[in-house]
């Protein structure tokens, strides 16, 4: 008999974590029998065809994996709203940069030539839409490039870092543009057009029409011009002058420039047509034509002397 229980107690031993040689498996309490049997997973329980069915365990696995996963997700949403922001700006660059090419283009006023239409620091925009369906009326307000050399050389001095800054988004439309590389002035001959100063009423004459501008938009107590002049205006060409005309180095001032057509600004050297004072926002204003100057000025030089 006793060799037949030897092996069986031995076997019970190894299985169950008793020590080794004790000849009989150890009392297990109650209570560890309830513990362990919580701890241990759940047999997969059958489906329809016998075979166990694992999704209540992987249910569980899986819900410990999102819990998880929540918390390893916090960096990646971070990251995903500042990527939504640099996107927003790029595109916002993008739009205010195709704007600034195909529609509109803000400047700032740097001097009073233009007074008292515009004043110094003003920030207006130009459209500069316009150029590409044709000539300029006259009294437009016109931006041009300064291709004839009207402006004074100024040292090139090193820029801070604002203005590197400043300028960038001033070359993407984002500011306004305040390069010294552009005018503004006011449009009073186009293409072919008879210039004179003055009649005896010392008003500046367009075609044989004299213009009375003092009303209408010239600086108060300006003379129309103190620089007589008689010429024809070149095809593609306008003669411009500034509103303020005792302030305004403008056409006038350079009919003596050897240089041809010096005098005169190239159609191809326009940016655009100013149409708003859009700063400050007491100087909120839309630009007109004063048509009513040039109303009654012929289409060409063959209408007047």
């Amino acid at each position: 008999m006793a060799d037949r229980t030897q092996p069986a107690g031995d076997g019970a031993a190894q299985e169950d974590g008793a020590p080794v040689g004790t000849g009989a498996p150890r009392p297990v309490p109650a209570d560890a029998e309830r513990t362990a049997a919580a701890a241990a997973p759940a047999d997969p329980a059958p489906s329809d065809d016998g075979t166990p069915d694992d999704a209540a365990a992987d249910g569980r696995r899986s819900g410990r994996r999102s819990a998880g996963g929540s918390r390893k997700q916090r960096p990646d949403t971070l990251w995903g709203s500042v990527r939504e922001i640099i996107l927003v700006l790029v595109w916002a660059v993008l739009i205010a940069f195709v704007v600034k090419t195909l529609l509109v283009r803000g400047f700032y006023i740097p001097s009073g030539s233009m007074e008292n239409t515009l004043q110094l620091n003003d920030r207006i925009f130009v459209n500069v839409v316009e150029p590409t369906f044709g000539p300029l009326e006259r009294g437009d307000i016109v931006v041009f490039e300064d291709s004839k050399g009207w402006l004074p050389e100024q040292l090139a001095g090193a820029g801070g870092p604002g203005d590197a800054v400043y300028d960038a988004l001033a070359f993407v439309g984002v500011l306004p543009d305040r390069t010294d590389q552009h005018l503004i002035k006011r449009v009073v001959g186009t293409g072919g057009d008879h210039v004179v100063c003055c009649d005896a009423s010392g008003r500046v004459t367009v075609n044989g029409e004299a213009l009375d501008e003092r009303d209408a938009y010239l600086f108060p107590g300006a003379a129309p011009s103190e620089i007589p002049f008689d010429l024809i205006v070149p095809e593609n060409h306008y003669f411009v002058l500034g509103d303020h005309r005792n302030a305004s180095a403008d056409s006038r001032v350079h009919l003596a420039d050897l240089t041809e057509n010096a005098a005169f600004i190239s159609h191809d050297d326009v940016v655009g047509t100013a149409f708003v004072i859009a700063w400050p926002l007491d100087r909120f204003e839309l630009l007109q034509n004063p048509a009513e100057v040039f109303a009654d000025v012929p289409d060409s030089a063959s209408g007047g002397s």
